[in-house]
């Protein structure tokens, strides 16, 4: 066993956790309370999981409640970290477009089973890509047009339709949400071992299996998140997803899309 679940481990987890917020404290990141919140619903939220998860992952209906709660979580949290307004729910476009034609591309194939024991682990980690993405790509694009508002009108005043003078602004910033992942996919084996093929090697599988799992896995993601950035792109160009009641330049919601 990697660890011991004992009070040595809870003191520890305790004291990161501290330092964690103390330092963002210090360095007046203003993220102190979220930090230890953060740590503790991540706490809570692991002992239900653990303690549900032997019945989920042998019940097909309760397996695939468990994989639309997460989905459900994921466009809830993604929504309020791009806007604080009522066109949060778009973010279920990117979220769903990204995951589930992959999930079921994946199931229809047989490369993943229709067993709990699999497919939660594999949708759980497509679905948090896709929720980073998501978020990364929503917020960087809104305060880019924010910020480059003149832009936008300079190209509207040139005969641009609003979707296209917003994309011409937004697009390289919300294309930037694919870095994390795509680092990530290039520094593989060489400056990080990622979760899935440390877990299978823990678990007693060979070195090859664990590393084909982890290439499917960031395969997997790249194409996820790909999809995810795309469409809020295209949400925010159109403005469905805004921060303010009239969408981002006056025209309304949709403006001249």
């Amino acid at each position: 066993m990697l660890l011991k679940v004992d009070v040595t481990f809870g003191a520890v987890l305790a004291v990161l956790l501290v330092v964690a917020a103390v330092v963002a404290a210090v360095a007046h990141l203003g993220r102190s309370r979220e930090i230890v919140v953060a740590g503790a619903r991540a706490a809570a939220q692991l002992a239900a999981v653990s303690a549900v998860i032997g019945w989920v992952v042998h019940a097909l209906p309760a397996l695939f409640g468990f994989v639309l709660l997460m989905y459900a979580v994921a466009v809830r949290t993604a929504g309020r970290r791009i806007t604080r307004n009522g066109t949060w729910w778009w973010v279920a476009l990117p979220i769903g477009a990204g995951v589930f034609p992959v999930v079921g591309a994946l199931l229809l194939t047989g490369l993943v089973p229709l067993k709990g024991i699999a497919l939660v682990p594999v949708t759980g980690i497509l679905i948090g890509g896709a929720l980073t993405a998501t978020v990364l790509a929503g917020r960087r694009a809104l305060d880019e047009l924010r910020q480059r508002n003149g832009e936008v009108e300079a190209g509207l005043a040139l005969g641009l339709y609003e979707r296209d003078a917003r994309l011409e602004v937004a697009r390289k910033p919300a294309a930037d949400a694919l870095l994390p992942g795509l680092d990530q996919t290039r520094t593989v084996g060489l400056v990080t071992l990622p979760g899935a093929f440390v877990g299978m090697l823990l678990g007693g599988a060979s070195p090859l299996l664990a590393g084909a799992v982890q290439l499917f896995v960031l395969v997997a993601l790249m194409a996820v998140q790909a999809v995810a950035v795309a469409v809020v792109l295209e949400l925010v160009a159109r403005g469905r997803l805004h921060r303010d009641g009239t969408g981002e330049h006056g025209a309304g919601p949709a403006g001249r899309s």
